[in-house]
């Protein structure tokens, strides 16, 4: 099979398109045919290593998340059968750029049947993330308002969506021309970050999700109500702002649920969220989709395309 692999630690050059072999079931595992592989900040970060989760080490197939069909299955597993349509967020050591990927069975999904493979592989990992940073650490309840940053993305643009659908009132901060988009998606406000401090525009939100990190986490804090939340992905929100505001802060990283990706499916074939992908990629262009991600501003996601020789 082919697949997109690091040896070493660097630019969009390191990645090589391989070929491995197919790799075979464990008891309680399914293997994927992938159609479609989801591409992350988080991807071209451990690529250049900026981001080195523990005990993770090259030679490393990129990519967390992917949408495909299971052709095969170990011997435990009963919920999924050789054809079935499925999507699912992949171990770090696995790695979603390649034609072929085990996943345990307890972490697959059945894919969204209102998408096509190219847009569900956008969803597993930001979707997720989105969800447990607003309801598992932000616990965001209906009537609340929350402060979404980087509300255009891959994350923030489905977080907006599940906030809405929460019953919360949605601030979004982002560009100028996302303005229309987030209205779409159901922001109650839109902020234009470039012209407009945000900081001296909003008081009293119930959660912020930080979704950008740095001085924009900082100023933040001016934001919240006494006895807020502060949730990033990032980096640590401070203690001693925290404490000042009686507030909390969390900083967290995504994890593979079952539930919560069954979840996500149904608000999507119920029609009470969508999904952008604006730009897709060959999977022999792994790189050039790295490159166009880390530089460039992207609206919802970037995802390879995985074509299978005809059999």
């Amino acid at each position: 099979m082919k697949a997109v692999r690091i040896y070493s630690f660097g630019g969009p050059e390191v990645m090589k398109l391989d070929d491995l072999p197919i790799p075979a079931p464990g008891p309680d595992d399914v293997l994927i045919r992938v159609e479609a592989a989801g591409v992350n900040p988080v991807d071209y970060k451990i690529r250049a290593g900026k981001f080195k989760p523990a005990g993770l080490q090259t030679p490393l197939t990129l990519g967390r998340d992917v949408a495909g069909v299971v052709e095969q299955t170990g011997r435990n597993v009963r919920q999924f059968n050789s054809g079935d349509p499925v999507y699912a967020l992949v171990d770090r050591d696995s790695g979603g750029y390649a034609e072929y990927v085990l996943v345990r069975a307890d972490r697959v999904v059945p894919k969204p049947t209102k998408l096509d493979f190219l847009t569900a592989a956008g969803v597993p990992l930001a979707g997720l993330t989105a969800w447990q940073g607003l309801f598992d650490h932000g616990k965001l309840q209906a009537g609340e308002r929350v402060l979404i940053h980087g509300a255009a993305g891959g994350v923030g643009h489905l977080a907006v969506q599940f906030a809405k659908d929460r019953g919360a009132y949605v601030i979004a901060t982002a560009r100028a021309e996302d303005r229309e988009l987030l209205r779409k998606w159901g922001a109650d406000e839109v902020i234009d970050y470039k012209n407009e401090r945000f900081d001296e525009m909003v008081r009293d939100v119930d959660l912020v999700l930080d979704l950008v990190g740095g001085e924009t986490q900082h100023r933040s804090w001016k934001c919240l109500r006494e006895g807020g939340r502060l949730v990033s992905t990032l980096q640590p929100p401070s203690e001693t702002e925290a404490a000042q505001r009686h507030a909390t802060g969390a900083i967290f990283m995504v994890e593979p649920s079952q539930p919560e990706l069954t979840r996500i499916a149904q608000l999507i074939d119920g029609g009470k969220v969508s999904v952008l992908v604006q730009r897709t990629y060959p999977l022999a262009e792994a790189r050039q989709a790295h490159e166009y991600l880390e530089h460039e501003h992207v609206r919802g996601k970037v995802v390879l395309s995985v074509r299978h020789p005809k059999r």
